[in-house]
């Protein structure tokens, strides 16, 4: 039985990897006001930010799709992981060696799976790159070196080099302990007739990293003409491994990219490395497949989607580069950045343009670049006799969806005039109209049920006052439009983030006074955890309103809570949590008052004398209160 991580080693390994820190490895982050952050949410399509963290918290929360949770339980969403998984991947970052209760902790016996095929690839990612120093690996030294890659663009990529025997690898990893059915699982090795194998044998080793920089698969490139394998071998789809969903680079590019907003799609390993060492450090490339939805998503959270961010496409010149050209204006408004394409001179890749020309010709490359929607639009149009009437008009016909689609309107109304003249349409006007009606349909058919990210706007960050975000799922439906939920809701959000503002005061408060059922169950975690006046002092606070959450959906509503913003455009003070603090007691006070009058009409002229006075003296007292509330705010708490 795999034995159960010491608790206060879990505690230590949450408390030393920062939120901030793990989630910017996934997505850029920008400041959302009051010490938050927020991104592209990395578990749904969204066009606008909606994802925010709380770093002084430990928590994030996504208000478009209710995700949300703690630094571990967003690396167990985010990679798939298991708790256990999960708290060995960031104890290896932080460089914490955790104990394991019940009988001890034996290395591959009680590591999740993921976790062991992660350090079979890393041990083979090391295995490799020693080899490239071998008499054998002369071949792919000199490889490198004929394309313009010396012994430190090895290093700095860490390319290797997988011995020509059959199973040099196996045998390396299993006496680091891996077994025979991981080593399989792993796409490193393969059954042969008398067990495993090696998949990869006397070839040039790329290591494919992900987003976060864990070594998941190879590309290995063939270098003698007595193999009979492909040119190019990559890492089969494996558990850890999945080439729609990996860029190769995007481990070295990621925060180029954030910064510059601005990534350049190359087709290849070497063209990465070559625009890299030219100084075009975005560069990234799929891993044996076509650029698609996945690789978008991936650039997406680091792009953030705005406006002045870019994707530069590079491609051949010849039909197979225009061809996937094309292919990538298809998904072109899947980006709210805009697309451009660089076609490289005379069919050279960025590696041979470097080889041939230097550096300076790669960056020279980048900065030629043209909008892809013009490139489609001259590959349209060329298709078509010009010299007819038929011909124009098939021509327009197909041409202007393409300049209907993009997204600048100013750029748009241009080109459709730009596209009269190259169609030869004395009518420019007609052109502008038909392209402006195709550009509104799309609006209009987006605005009738297009799915995030194709037309419907998505929510902007928190919701605003006027309108709460709604529960987790499966939780108590709320009325959105009761100002006394509204106020519910802020002094929920104060006594989690900023106990300090609203104890002793907000201690005294019951659940009763909480008239959405989900808030009274939130007010109640909060006393099971100490209430609001231990959270003033405790940095261990919230982790207690969250555990002490009798399910999912409370506990849910807790993260949200804690990350959410406050509706005041200054730093929160006394003076505002005094306000929200009269405004939630007044209102149960009123609620009350009108319950009470209700019972004395009830009661009526024949009821008992003296249950009647206990009533009256009940409202009056109560009346009394409530004008002292509303006279001297706080003060009369």
């Amino acid at each position: 039985m795999a034995g159960r991580i010491n608790d206060d080693d879990v505690k230590a390994v949450r408390d030393a990897v920062p939120i901030d820190a793990v989630v910017s490895e996934y997505l850029q982050l920008r400041n959302a006001g009051g010490g938050n952050l927020k991104g592209l949410c990395p578990f749904h399509d969204e066009k606008s930010p909606s994802f925010h963290v709380s770093p002084a918290k430990g928590l994030y929360h996504c208000f478009g799709c209710q995700e949300g949770g703690d630094t571990v339980d967003f690396v167990m969403k985010i990679d798939h992981l298991s708790f256990a998984e999960t708290i060995e991947r960031l104890a290896a970052q932080a460089g914490i060696t955790l104990r394991y209760e019940e009988g001890g902790y034996t290395p591959g016996r009680q590591q999740g799976e993921r976790t062991r095929l992660v350090e079979a690839h890393k041990a083979a990612a090391q295995y490799y790159t020693e080899q490239l120093d071998s008499p054998e690996a002369e071949i792919a030294r000199r490889f490198l070196a004929d394309r313009g890659f010396g012994q430190d663009a090895a290093q700095h990529f860490g390319l290797g080099y997988s011995p020509a025997g059959w199973d040099h690898l196996t045998r390396f990893l299993r006496g680091r302990g891996f077994s025979d059915k991981e080593l399989v699982l792993s796409g490193l090795s393969q059954e042969g007739r008398r067990g495993p194998i090696d998949r990869f044998r006397g070839r040039l080793m790329w290591p494919i990293r992900d987003i976060a920089g864990e070594v998941v698969g190879f590309g290995a490139r063939k270098l003698r003409d007595d193999d009979n394998g492909p040119k190019y071998l990559n890492t089969p789809e494996t558990p850890i491994y999945r080439k729609s969903h990996v860029l190769y680079g995007i481990d070295l590019a990621k925060k180029e990219i954030a910064r510059t907003s601005r990534a350049v799609v190359v087709e290849g390993y070497t063209d990465v490395m070559a625009c890299h060492l030219a100084g075009v450090t975005t560069a990234i490339a799929t891993c044996g497949t076509a650029f698609g939805e996945g690789h978008i998503k991936i650039l997406r959270r680091l792009l953030m989607d705005n406006s002045g961010a870019e994707v530069v496409f590079t491609f051949d010149g010849d039909a197979a580069g225009q061809k996937a050209a094309l292919r990538a204006f298809e998904d072109d408004q899947k980006f709210a950045a805009e697309t451009s394409i660089a076609i490289t001179p005379g069919g050279m890749d960025p590696c041979d343009l470097r080889l041939a020309q230097g550096d300076q010709a790669v960056a020279d490359l980048v900065e030629s670049r043209t909008p892809l929607f013009e490139f489609a639009l001259r590959q349209v149009v060329s298709r078509h006799n010009l010299d007819t009437p038929v011909g124009r008009a098939a021509a327009l016909d197909e041409a202007a969806p393409i300049v209907a689609r993009i997204k600048n309107s100013a750029i748009q109304h241009e080109s459709a005039v730009q596209l009269a003249g190259m169609l030869g349409i004395l009518d420019t006007q007609f052109v502008v109209r038909r392209v402006a009606q195709l550009a509104r349909w799309a609006r209009e058919r987006g605005r009738d049920g297009a799915g995030p990210g194709q037309g419907r706007p998505q929510r902007r960050d928190a919701p605003p006052a006027a309108e709460p975000p709604r529960p987790a799922p499966g939780g108590p439906a709320l009325n959105l439009r009761s100002p006394a939920h509204r106020v519910e809701r802020e002094l929920l959000k104060l006594a989690l983030q900023r106990p300090d503002l609203v104890s002793p005061a907000f201690d005294a408060y019951g659940t009763d006074e909480f008239t959405a059922p989900p808030y009274a169950v939130v007010r109640q975690c909060i006393e099971e955890a100490g209430g609001a006046t231990a959270g003033a002092a405790d940095d261990g606070y919230l982790a207690r309103v969250r555990d002490a959450a009798p399910d999912d959906t409370v506990r849910a509503m807790v993260t949200e809570l804690a990350v959410e913003p406050l509706h005041t455009r200054r730093d929160p003070d006394e003076a505002y949590a005094g306000v929200q603090l009269v405004a939630v007691r007044l209102a149960a006070v009123n609620q009350r008052i009108t319950e009470i009058r209700g019972s004395l009409q009830r009661l009526g002229p024949r009821a008992d004398p003296q249950q009647l006075t206990a009533v009256q003296n009940e409202l009056w007292v109560l009346q009394q209160y409530g004008q002292s509330l509303r006279e001297r705010g706080a003060a009369a708490l």
